[in-house]
């Protein structure tokens, strides 16, 4: 495989700061509606810990001068409650250039292998319905349909729909 993954570090902020920037003017996964700044996302970046929450960049190891191609984010699911935390929710972003290349599938099955060691049984993920690279490559990596939330976003007068996928990593274990 072409590409490494390792934790995100400040230095790594401009350049995924980019990336979703680049998300973000497309309107075909992101929410936001105005690109954000390394200072509005620093607070954020904050939050996630390599033995908890990581926040992982990938490099492309064939062009190592190039940076970071694209990122993984391990997010709280519910609001952070304590219950929840078996659960995380993930994003995926990626360069323009590395999309399609392999680069998302590496990074989510990154994911699916660590999971465990950080004490996350479950992975979730919320994509747009009109998404249909991103449910295909999560569909491609073992996740189901788990929930359809119809018109619960508007984009610049376009309601989008979304569809929640998830995949259980370990089994719950049994209750006496």
């Amino acid at each position: 495989m072409p590409y490494t993954h390792r934790d995100a570090t400040e230095a790594d902020l401009p350049r995924i700061v980019e990336i979703y920037n680049h998300a973000v003017a497309t309107r075909k996964c992101s929410c936001d509606l105005e690109p954000t700044t390394v200072q509005a996302r620093r607070p954020s970046f904050r939050e996630h810990r390599s033995d908890h929450r990581p926040l992982w960049v990938a490099e492309d190891t064939a062009r190592p001068g190039e940076g970071v191609a694209g990122y993984l984010g391990f997010f709280h699911f519910m609001n952070e409650r304590p219950g929840y935390f078996i659960t995380a929710d993930l994003a995926i972003y990626l360069h323009p250039e590395y999309q399609g290349r392999g680069l998302g599938s590496y990074l989510l099955g990154q994911a699916i292998a660590q999971a465990p060691s950080l004490g996350i049984e479950t992975l979730t993920a919320t994509i747009f319905a009109s998404n249909e690279a991103s449910i295909a490559l999560f569909r491609k990596m073992g996740f189901e349909q788990w929930g359809y939330m119809p018109r619960v976003a508007r984009l610049e007068g376009v309601e989008k729909d979304l569809v929640l996928v998830g995949r259980r990593l370990l089994e719950a274990p049994e209750v006496a």
